[in-house]
């Protein structure tokens, strides 16, 4: 039997667990962000400076990178990975469509083409055998993405780059403090893409950095982010004098400022405590939900620790009433701010524009249809937790086929 009265769902007429929204995500800013931020404002440098390359020296150091590239935000990032890899007019790249566009947009910035390679049933991620199979003549790079925080399968995917001679690209947006069989995220490919935005591991309000252990692609990408400007004599082709510089490349200005590195110096401070938090509320949510049919919480491979960005549920549909929107609304109605992610990517107008056919990854477009984003960052309380877990067993309960 159905719940009665105020065990209703709000949408169906009964109270909402919250007064207020829950967001699924946000930054965790304290005072002392605040004082590192103010003391940067009240310095010489508001821009590039000791700060920029402290910043970019303490998250290196953290991943074990030998060198990071700070940029304005994650999709500048990855546009400077794009152009230090040497994608042009007729290169193709593999990724997923599982992500937000920025990580096949950032092909069509330097004139390739995203070649989208289906993901794996269990884990979400990109998987390895679609990739052999998307392989062509004309691929140049692989981005995997670590979906939701959970490596992908990089043994695998390194394996099929080193074969074809691919540049590999990690789209770690989801997975900075994240692990691969014991070493960091951060170092494995030949470059890997952290999101600083305000509801990822850390933030910097915006902002974005490359990791490398390539002298000379990181040397590319410190042009790329300032114009391709450079003064540094030993890459001038000419000398003027000590005022002199040379725009040797088609760069952009996709500075972080001080300001922002400032405080991602006192976040990176946090990032394992912010991590604990994040596996802990996941922890109370696989629990809570482990023995619900009409869902299926996140697999995690042994081998490896997610950052938990993301925290999504896949829907049984053939167990509930009704379809993945309504569930959907009835949690918003409860003031819990579920979300989505992500649609896949040539689904959006202008990918189909461009000839994108849907059909062409079966199981990233099914999964699609299924998932929702639960509520997941660091300054979540107990009762934050509780309320989701309360909200989730509500709806779903009513919708339930069993009821």
């Amino acid at each position: 039997m159905r719940p009665v009265d105020w065990e209703l769902p709000a949408i169906a007429g009964g109270r909402s667990i919250r007064a207020h929204n829950l967001p699924y995500g946000r930054q965790a800013i304290d005072e002392a962000d605040i004082a590192a931020v103010v003391h940067v404002l009240r310095g010489d440098y508001l821009t590039t400076g000791p700060t920029v390359s402290a910043f970019e020296q303490k998250l290196a150091d953290y991943v074990g990178a030998k060198y990071a590239v700070a940029f304005a935000n994650g999709t500048a990032a990855l546009h400077g990975a794009t152009f230090a890899a040497g994608i042009q007019s007729g290169d193709e790249v593999i990724t997923t469509p599982l992500t937000f566009a920025a990580s096949a947009n950032c092909i069509l910035y330097m004139g390739g083409t995203p070649i989208f390679a289906d993901i794996q049933s269990d884990t979400y991620n990109i998987d390895p055998i679609s990739i052999e199979k998307h392989v062509s003549p004309r691929t140049k790079a692989i981005i995997p993405v670590h979906y939701t925080g959970q490596p992908a399968d990089m043994d695998e995917i390194l394996a099929v780059a080193k074969r074809h001679r691919l540049t590999v690209i990690e789209d770690a947006a989801h997975a900075l403090g994240a692990h691969y069989k014991g070493k960091n995220i951060g170092g494995l490919g030949d470059m890997t893409v952290f999101s600083l935005h305000p509801v990822k591991p850390i933030t910097t309000g915006e902002g974005g950095v490359v990791t490398t252990n390539d002298g000379s692609l990181y040397e590319r990408l410190l042009l790329f982010r300032t114009h391709g400007i450079t003064r540094n004599t030993a890459q001038l082709t000419e000398y003027h004098g000590p005022w002199y510089y040379e725009m040797q490349y088609l760069g952009y200005n996709y500075r972080l400022t001080a300001i922002q590195a400032a405080l991602g110096i006192r976040q990176m401070d946090k990032i394992d405590t912010f991590i604990a938090r994040r596996t802990e509320i996941a922890q109370r949510y696989t629990t809570a939900f482990a023995n619900m049919p009409e869902l299926t919480v996140p697999q995690q491979r042994l081998d490896r620790t997610s950052g938990w960005h993301l925290y999504v549920i896949r829907l049984n549909l053939s167990a509930l009433s009704v379809g993945r929107r309504q569930i959907f609304e009835a949690l918003w109605a409860e003031n819990i701010g579920v979300n989505v992610h992500y649609i896949p990517v040539y689904y959006h107008p202008y990918y189909q524009h461009l000839g994108y056919p849907k059909g062409s990854c079966p199981k990233a477009e099914d999964l699609y249809e299924k998932i929702i984003t639960l509520p997941l960052f660091p300054k979540m309380t107990d009762q934050d937790v509780t309320d989701v877990i309360r909200a989730v067993h509500k709806v779903v309960s009513y919708y339930s086929m069993r009821s």
